[in-house]
């Protein structure tokens, strides 16, 4: 049986003095790929970064293979930000985005051993961005960026993937890439957890997810959370759920008029 890599013990947690979930209990099974949807403000980014440790519960305890997040090996939890968040005019190549990876288990020398460019290489290549490694980070596509930050994540070949938000402001095409590269990054054994507003998405890639609004609404497989009543509970609305052809669509309900 799979065993928890996450577990978090009736967590409370926000900022300051300021809670945006209290008492959460959550487990995550080694090997899941598991999506958390919930609207703007429900508290998933929190959510992610008390599991990272950036920040501190409240109240409660954080796990991580049986460790708080400061305790666990070094670089065994790759984080991959928003796109958004980023500041572009950093001026940094891929090259250079991908290395800072390796910083957490950095010796004391400041510039790349030969080791460390080749194992550099050697992800690009495998995430399909050997070509613009020498390109500044904002010169490159929205996909390469994606890629790039990923392969940061991935350099110390971590057992836990984060990512906020992966498939926010990129193409349709880009948004599918990335989700069948995670799905292929999961079969290799790592376990990932994502964040994202697009639950089309979710339902076509992602085999767990969880419904978030300041604490859980419902988890599971797709087709068993996803129901009229558990979207209305976690967005405060009303969502139509289809099934066309074999695929689960989620939309606006249409308003009705008397």
């Amino acid at each position: 049986m799979a065993q928890p890599l996450i577990r978090l013990e009736d967590v409370s947690a926000g900022y300051r003095h300021r809670p945006v979930f209290t008492h959460l209990s959550l487990t995550l099974d080694e090997g899941r790929f598991a999506g958390i949807v919930g609207p703007t403000g429900s508290g998933k980014t929190t959510l992610l970064n008390t599991i990272l440790g950036t920040i501190r519960p409240h109240a409660g305890r954080v796990l991580i293979e049986g460790r708080p997040p400061g305790r666990t090996r070094s670089g065994e939890v790759g984080y991959v930000p928003q796109l958004e968040t980023v500041d572009w005019s950093f001026p940094v190549t891929v090259e250079q985005v991908i290395l800072m990876g390796l910083y957490v288990n950095r010796r004391w020398l400041p510039w790349p051993s030969r080791e460390e460019k080749r194992r550099v290489a050697a992800i690009a290549e495998e995430l399909g961005i050997a070509a613009c490694l020498h390109h500044h980070i904002r010169d490159v596509s929205g996909g390469q960026q994606q890629r790039a930050f990923l392969a940061r994540a991935l350099i110390n070949r971590p057992r836990l993937l984060v990512l906020d938000e992966p498939t926010a402001g990129v193409d349709i095409k880009t948004q599918h890439d990335v989700l069948h590269l995670l799905e292929e990054l999961n079969r290799q054994g790592i376990t990932i957890l994502i964040t994202t507003h697009d639950l089309n998405t979710v339902a076509a890639h992602l085999p767990w997810v969880i419904c978030f609004n300041q604490g859980i609404v419902a988890e599971g497989p797709p087709r068993e959370v996803f129901t009229r009543e558990n979207l209305a509970a976690t967005y405060g609305g009303e969502l139509a759920v289809f099934d066309h052809d074999g695929h689960l669509l989620i939309a606006h309900a249409p308003a009705t008029h008397a």
